[in-house]
């Protein structure tokens, strides 16, 4: 269940990142819900491997470390592309 529960909460991060983090992005929403899986499972991958525990299922720590990973992906994203 971790990976999938990783790509569940990247998604709502996605959202929420891009509701933290409004403006106009190249790509659209797709984009950003791409950008918040890949912010999820990153944030996963970076809490497991600093000790934090594994993933299994939610709790706010790992919700709060997918959008963390997501505001990560979205800034980079947006400074690379110019936006």
């Amino acid at each position: 269940m971790g990976i999938i529960s990783w790509i569940v909460f990247g998604l709502i991060a996605g959202v929420i990142a891009k509701l933290i983090m409004p403006g106009k992005d190249p790509g659209g929403m797709i984009i950003t819900s791409l950008i918040g899986i890949a912010g999820g499972v990153l944030g996963g991958g970076i809490s497991t491997w600093l000790g934090y525990g594994d993933v299994e299922g939610f709790d706010l720590r790992s919700f709060a470390t997918a959008i963390g990973g997501a505001l990560i992906l979205l800034f980079g994203y947006r400074k690379i592309r110019g936006a």
